[in-house]
């Protein structure tokens, strides 16, 4: 899609459709629409008032401009009622209008919203996602794929005091958006391409593309450093485990050393604690964690953020075979730690606890920040549209929650009471992978891998429920959502004060 400003007024902008916001709430219209409305002699505001045009969200009127105009046809998009600062609704917006200019059979579109309390930057950036991600597509399978494309998207911003703002809001709309792409085509691949193998291969291209260090630990160097937790799961499948570390490190000397960890589990059967045959045939999704990490060093190099960023993903299938771990045996992680195996189809906390030893005692960062399809229980608690919070620090769980709000992804945070620990005591071992108490097994799970993080401030995203979808959604079709890319992203900007 190829993406421009342009700076003239809504009525002379150029596309086959010029899109304009509404908001539900009676006021009186920008003067842009004003004088829209007035070039085409009134035809706006009687087609809206004939249609009954409420500006709910979603409610969409398109009409032709009758070559009054210089785009072709104009399609009005409700924005719901008005909120001062509210980019989610104009990402939403853009994002079903454009989709809709797609589907009418428009190659380009001009979109037009409103300020309402955006500045110009984050107003362009929010109508950037939006067409990108509403309009995104995984047809690499697909014999027969769709002809309808939008080619080109253009952000109208007449006013020229704000040109400069909108163009670095249309560059970072672009590039957290096509980072969000990216890790929805990774989830989305089926798990005979998504090996450990192929996840590390396209860890190269990224860092290649972009100058990163990487580092790929193969089974001996994970051996080599105690990583027992994370090589038990791995001993089970034929695809060798491939250990991720991607370092983006800036020019100068860092403001802050975060390190994001990603769970990596290509195709999760559940091991010979197996799943259900409806349980396992999502389980490609297992790795989501793994393509956010992967997505969010795709737009490093590019923002140029003045931290030292690691990411890391210990990669690997979770499968049965005879050489598959058993329920009751202990491995050793790599801090020391030993672990009894309650239950082989608690893996990714096995993997994760490596992943965040190593990070802890390799990186040495100021903050962690682990992302993971971890547990059942959190879509329990929260549904399929919320992701989990659990955070070691207060500072950094409220700075999450606003990268979260400002990014349009939901997120709730839950406790970490200490209670909760009691279950995972063990009498042959440090601590079990499962809890022996009923219930609350979001915050177990994280509380367990709270002991792999030797005290550094860290958060844990359980992202069970919001990383993949059965449904289309307003910003993307059914599959995968490449949940916590823009959030994260969010996170380290304002870590270097460009929020």
């Amino acid at each position: 899609m190829k993406l421009s400003l342009e700076t003239r007024s809504p009525a002379d902008a150029r596309g086959d459709v010029l899109v304009v916001g509404r908001h539900s709430d009676p006021a009186r219209p920008a003067p842009e629409i004003a004088a829209l409305d007035k070039k085409l002699g009134g035809l706006l505001s009687a087609v809206l008032k004939t249609e009954r045009f409420e500006g709910k969200a979603g409610q969409m009127s398109h009409f032709h401009g009758e070559g009054r105009i210089a785009a072709g046809r104009v399609l009005v998009i409700g924005l719901g009622p008005r909120r001062p600062g509210d980019a989610e609704a104009v990402r939403r917006g853009a994002a079903a209008a454009v989709r809709r200019a797609r589907d009418l059979g428009a190659a380009s579109a001009a979109v037009f919203m409103a300020g309402d309390g955006l500045t110009p930057r984050r107003r362009a950036q929010a109508i950037v996602e939006g067409a990108i991600l509403g309009t995104y597509r995984f047809d690499r399978y697909l014999k027969e794929k769709s002809e309808k494309v939008i080619q080109s998207v253009a952000v109208v911003e007449p006013e020229r005091r704000n040109h400069a703002a909108a163009r670095e809001g249309l560059r970072l709309g672009e590039i957290w958006a096509g980072a969000t792409c990216l890790a929805r085509d990774l989830v989305n691949e089926p798990a005979n391409v998504m090996t450990p193998t192929y996840l590390a291969g396209r860890a190269e291209e990224i860092a290649k593309a972009g100058g990163l260090e990487l580092k790929v630990l193969e089974r001996a160097d994970c051996a080599k450093l105690a990583m027992g937790a994370y090589l038990g799961v791995a001993q089970g499948s034929q695809e060798p485990p491939k250990f991720i570390h991607l370092i983006y490190a800036p020019g100068r000397r860092p403001r802050r050393r975060v390190a994001v960890i990603g769970k990596g589990i290509t195709f999760d059967s559940g091991g010979l604690d197996l799943m259900t045959a409806d349980g396992m045939l999502r389980m490609k999704d297992d790795m989501a964690g793994a393509a956010t990490v992967l997505g969010v060093f795709q737009a490093l190099p590019r923002l140029k953020l003045p931290i030292e960023v690691h990411g890391l993903i210990a990669a690997t299938e979770n499968m049965p075979s005879g050489t598959a771990q058993r329920p009751g045996d202990i491995v050793r992680a790599m801090n020391g730690l030993t672990i009894e195996i309650g239950n082989t189809d608690a893996e990714g906390r096995l993997t994760l606890a490596d992943a965040l030893a190593y990070a802890a005692q390799e990186a040495k960062p100021d903050e962690m920040i682990d992302l993971a399809t971890l547990t059942g229980a959190v879509v329990t608690a929260l549904g399929q549209g919320i992701s989990g919070l659990l955070a070691s620090h207060d500072r950094l769980g409220a700075q999450l929650l606003a990268a979260a709000e400002a990014a349009g992804e939901r997120m709730w945070r839950l406790p970490l009471f200490e209670e909760y620990k009691e279950g995972l005591k063990s009498d042959v071992a440090d601590l079990t992978n499962v809890s022996s108490q009923r219930g609350a097994g979001a915050i177990v799970g994280a509380l367990f891998m709270r002991d792999f993080t030797a005290g550094i401030p860290w958060a844990h995203l359980d992202i069970a429920g919001t990383a993949f979808t059965e449904r289309d959604h307003p910003l993307g079709p059914k599959g995968a959502t490449g949940v916590g890319v823009r959030t994260v992203l969010n996170h380290l900007a304002a870590l270097a004060g460009r929020a």
